[in-house]
């Protein structure tokens, strides 16, 4: 039997998929958890119910979206997309932020970038839930937590300057720069991720592509 060692799970996008995949699933989350907090007071332990399980909830998510054809591969990535690769990864820390997780890999021609908010790291202090107003995971927001690298920020500062940037290759190549330039030994995972960018590789003529999406779910595998 193989075993996932979870790194991260989204539990707010998790959520918000399923309260549109099951709407009655919030109703009986909140029922459930009034009903396990009033147990907890009168016993030492409660048995967590389907619905308050981080993991329950994310397979339910993942077994509705393959239901409905939305999760693609890498090489060709649907709303959603699935991959298990080596990669490596960790918080971004320029300056004074570490809000922002990013996992970078490769698979065939296509780089491979996946962001987020440390607070969904599993075993993160509750500092990093702080962050910044807008969460990690939204496109504007992860592109700005990628720009506090200096090489990055370079490169929009060239573009700037030069007639009429391409803002699609540029934040291609940010997210190319940023899954380069991890360091630390690479890590096999497996993950499902929400497709934010996708588009040719600016810095190769072969056909090759850069794909950046924020992850519902990354976790170690054998």
């Amino acid at each position: 039997m193989a075993y996932r060692f979870y790194l991260y799970i989204s539990d707010v996008k998790v959520d918000m998929l399923l309260s549109q995949l099951d709407p009655s699933s919030a109703a009986r989350r909140t029922t459930e958890v009034g009903v396990d907090l009033k147990v907890v007071n009168g016993r030492r332990s409660v048995e967590t119910s389907p619905d308050t399980d981080p993991v329950s909830r994310l397979e339910r998510v993942l077994k509705r979206l393959e239901k409905d054809d939305a999760v693609g591969t890498v090489e060709e990535p649907g709303p959603f997309f699935r991959g298990r690769l080596p990669m490596r990864w960790g918080a971004l820390a320029h300056g004074d932020d570490m809000s922002l997780v990013f996992f970078g890999g490769r698979t065939g021609r296509t780089v491979v970038g996946l962001g987020g908010s440390t607070r969904h790291v599993l075993g993160s202090s509750a500092d990093a839930a702080g962050g910044p107003p807008l969460a990690r995971s939204l496109l504007p927001s992860l592109l700005d937590g990628l720009r506090l690298d200096p090489r990055i920020a370079a490169l929009f500062t060239a573009a700037g300057s030069g007639p009429s940037p391409d803002p699609d290759g540029l934040a291609l190549r940010a997210v190319r720069e940023a899954a380069h330039g991890l360091g630390g030994p690479a890590q096999t995972v497996e993950f499902v991720a929400k497709r934010l960018l996708h588009g040719p590789d600016p810095e190769a003529a072969d056909g090759a592509a850069v794909l950046l999406g924020s992850p519902l779910y990354v976790a170690l595998v054998d």
